[in-house]
């Protein structure tokens, strides 16, 4: 036996239809104008009230361009109104319209302009109960004067609370939509800075670098040249020195000036010639400018830096697998920077009794860092900044080198970084 298909009801295509008629509004207000006039024109045909024709179309007519020129169509239907009841003429399905124009004035224009118009229509509502007097009377209703106040005035006040509410609602929408669109600003405003304060740090670390290897080049070069003479043998291995620091030089210059490309919009006053990196930028004291003058730190200094964070009461494990290469000090300070922010954010965010883990892999060509910690994971409490992961990726994106975050299955978080060492072992050969 063959089951029947169900048979579902998809609203997927609501909101679509609800932004089209968004951006369509004159072709919304024109249906509901034709049907305000289809109303008006079989009463006045049913009824032979030939008069009513021209008023419906007067009163029908400015609901096409209510949202465009809200006041100018609020006039036209309200002097209309006012030709009725000078002319005796009973109130037909068109007179809708002044209502929906008064919740127009509402919804579209200032409050003082819509309570006008409120009391211009309680000014009409009660001149029509004037001309209504006679026959209520007559019929020896008592409560006219309520009834004529709920048939005549109410319809008005409901539809300027209407209008006034949707103004007041829409107001606060757009509040809210401007100011999330300053905040998502603000947010890449701020990554923006600190992009380009992490890349101004690389940049003078870089310097330090290149200038150590023009410095031991000057020093292979003197070298060389006292011993031309006397020890070719000797000058032979100083010219080699040279060459090699100098392949590294160009490497590293290479990457400072790939820095400093990225980095000449983003910070337009940054150090000039007269005055050091750090000087004038916010945030950063004295301490901060005495550590940018300290040596370049590198794996050798690997120890010391595990030590920093075990006196700071994060156990750490380090592990060194394969057979460790000399690295460039680029290279070298990229990766003492991933594990020390890797560390960091451990202290900060894995929770007091996380314990984390150090693995330093070589291999042929690359030297692989796995940071690990058995903390808090994707459930730590999160600045929201993401600054550290940013400069992490800089630093290895400089050396053609790649960084991964995530969290752990059981808990805890990983950081795995490969940075490259082709020129390393280029350097040693």
């Amino acid at each position: 036996m063959t089951s029947r298909p169900e048979v579902t009801v998809s609203l997927c295509g609501v909101p679509a239809l609800y932004a089209w008629l968004h951006r369509h509004p004159r072709l919304v207000d024109g249906v509901l104008a034709v049907a305000l006039a289809f109303g008006g024109l079989a009463t006045a045909i049913g009824m032979h009230r030939f008069l009513l024709v021209p008023a419906t179309l007067a009163l029908t007519i400015p609901v096409v361009f209510r949202r465009s020129h809200p006041v100018g169509a609020f006039a036209v239907v309200i002097a209309v109104g006012a030709l009725q009841v000078i002319f005796d003429l009973r109130p037909a399905p068109p007179d809708l319209t002044i209502l929906v124009l008064l919740y127009t004035l509402a919804a579209y224009t200032t409050r003082r302009l819509s309570v006008i118009g409120l009391g211009i229509c309680l000014l009409g509502s009660a001149a029509e109960l004037e001309r209504l007097y006679a026959h209520v009377i007559q019929t020896h209703l008592p409560n006219w004067l309520l009834m004529g106040a709920t048939l005549f005035a109410g319809p008005s006040l409901i539809a300027w609370v209407l209008g006034d509410s949707m103004r007041y609602r829409r107001a606060y929408y757009a509040n809210l939509e401007e100011r999330a669109a300053r905040l998502e600003r603000d947010k890449d405003a701020q990554a923006r800075m600190a992009a380009a304060a992490e890349r101004a740090r690389i940049a003078r670390e870089l310097h330090d670098v290149v200038a150590h290897n023009v410095s031991v080049m000057v020093v292979q070069a003197d070298g060389g040249a006292y011993a031309l003479g006397s020890d070719p043998d000797r000058t032979r291995q100083a010219l080699a020195a040279i060459s090699a620091t100098g392949r590294q030089a160009l490497t590293e210059m290479r990457a400072l000036l790939g820095v400093l490309r990225k980095n000449d919009e983003a910070l337009p006053d940054a150090a000039g010639p007269d005055r050091p990196a750090l000087e004038g930028v916010p945030g950063r004291d004295q301490t901060a400018v005495t550590a940018s003058l300290a040596p370049v730190p590198g794996i050798d200094q690997l120890d010391d830096l595990l030590d920093q964070a075990r006196a700071a009461g994060l156990p750490v494990a380090c592990t060194i697998q394969g057979e460790p290469l000399r690295l460039p000090e680029g290279t070298a300070l990229a990766a003492y920077r991933i594990i020390q922010e890797s560390l960091t954010n451990t202290r900060k965010h894995a929770g007091p009794w996380a314990r984390a883990s150090v693995l330093l892999r070589y291999t042929t060509d690359a030297v692989e860092l796995v940071i690990t910690d058995d903390g808090l994971g994707g459930a730590a409490a999160s600045d929201g900044a993401g600054h550290g992961l940013t400069g992490m990726r800089e630093r290895a994106a400089m050396y053609g080198g790649s960084v991964l975050a995530e969290s752990r299955p059981g808990g805890g978080f990983t950081v795995t970084s490969r940075l490259p060492i082709a020129a390393a072992r280029a350097g040693a050969a």
